[in-house]
């Protein structure tokens, strides 16, 4: 899976640095700056929640996958945006793996 996200930071890359914002989803979000794209990272975390909640009551989990997507999406275009990518995420994710989560979180409020 991580060659997926290779593939989409290299991507991502590329429509930053010479997209063109009239024929480029990605290209038009750097353009419109982080704002635009932060307002797109909380308009899918809450289509996101609001799938989970559905999908807890119908059981399908389709939706959920759906919005998912976006909200990881528009993360990694906020990632690029800022200059990093989902490598350093995943560093982290790594750096934290054999740490009890409840450890980890008590490290981060001191």
């Amino acid at each position: 899976m991580s060659d997926v996200l290779a593939q989409l930071n290299q991507v991502l890359a590329a429509r930053k640095a010479e997209g063109d914002p009239q024929q480029s989803y990605v290209a038009q979000l750097h353009h419109k700056g982080l704002n635009k794209i932060l307002e797109k990272v909380g308009e899918e975390c809450t289509e996101t929640l609001l799938a989970a909640k559905d999908a807890e009551r119908s059981g399908n989990t389709d939706l959920l996958i759906s919005e998912t997507a976006d909200l990881w999406f528009h993360s990694l275009v906020m990632l690029s945006h800022l200059g990093t990518s989902s490598d350093a995420v995943l560093n982290e994710l790594a750096r934290r793996f054999d740490l009890s989560g409840l450890d980890e979180k008590a490290a981060r409020t001191k």
